[in-house]
């Protein structure tokens, strides 16, 4: 009886180990993707987008004006011959591009998150923000093209217009950290921290060593215009993340999201419109200065 009583009994106690061992492992974790950014259906997305107003059409009237810019910055290049010249113009046409597909993105909810936000920020508890975080990929390949093109008219070398665009791209990646970041609110002004500093060294490049290369290649006077136009609207960018929605939320997401619109327009589009105007009608110039990136050196003559 012993025998049968210990053969009845095991089972039991196997089967009641094996329970308790598999209730922890069926308990559901969240995964890395569901901490930084709960992404909701596209439709959904893009219901929340068109139910604000000022969101909406914040995306569309970049959508708009990046189509229009599309067509006449190929209008205004049309004529353009010497290599140089035309390098310049494909940078400065690539901003407009990137930014309609970007917007796009933005519009149909396809590259538009919603994450909470950590304890100690403004908006923390109050559910899911809706964080367009697609706006980091468009500066991510939009800034690099206009310094692409800044350099290229200053006459720089290789090792400061890639320094320049490194620290470009670095600043956008890390802009993106501070974004999506909801593990801490510390975390985030980190990562807000870091980008600036990627940025205060491309305003660096920009204030002192573009310009004396600029003197050089004779193209000082439209290259102080663009560069002070691109550092000044530049600032913009991180104060308007420390007053909106993902830094302090003194701005709501559509006040936010106009804020940047407004400074994408004018650092883009008025930017690449004053610089193609300016090649189209001084391309003797661009094209006699063979020091910089697309042209060979003086030494190699």
């Amino acid at each position: 009886m012993a025998a049968a009583v210990s053969t009845t009994t095991r089972p039991a106690t196997a089967h009641h180990m094996d329970t308790t061992m598999i209730e922890p492992a069926t308990a559901e974790i969240p995964t890395a993707a569901q901490t930084v950014l709960e992404l909701q259906t596209q439709g959904d997305a893009l219901t929340e987008i068109q139910n604000n107003d000022l969101l909406y059409s914040s995306f569309w009237a970049n959508i708009a004006l990046a189509g229009v810019a599309i067509l006449l910055f190929v209008y205004m290049g049309r004529d353009v011959e010497d290599s140089r010249a035309k390098l310049i113009w494909v940078a400065t046409l690539l901003v407009p591009l990137v930014s309609i597909s970007s917007y796009i993105g933005l519009a149909s909810g396809l590259t538009v998150g919603f994450l909470e936000m950590p304890s100690g920020h403004a908006l923390a508890g109050e559910g899911q923000i809706l964080s367009p975080w697609g706006r980091y990929l468009t500066w991510t390949f939009s800034t690099p093209a206009i310094l692409a093109a800044l350099g290229l008219l200053a006459g720089t070398d290789f090792t400061k217009l890639f320094t320049a665009i490194t620290m470009d791209i670095a600043m956008c990646i890390t802009g993106l950290a501070a974004a999506l970041t909801n593990s801490s609110v510390l975390y985030r002004w980190l990562f807000y921290g870091v980008s600036c500093a990627f940025f205060l060294a491309v305003v660096y490049v920009l204030l002192f060593e573009w310009p004396d290369d600029a003197r050089a290649a004779g193209t000082d006077e439209i290259f102080g215009t663009l560069k002070n136009l691109t550092v000044v609207l530049w600032f913009g960018y991180p104060v308007l993340w420390a007053l909106g929605s993902e830094g302090l939320a003194i701005l709501s997401v559509g006040a936010t999201s106009w804020g940047y619109s407004g400074l994408d327009i004018l650092a883009k589009y008025v930017f690449a419109f004053l610089l193609l105007r300016w090649v189209a009608n001084n391309e003797s110039v661009v094209a006699s200065n063979q020091a910089v990136i697309g042209g060979g050196s003086s030494a190699d003559d």
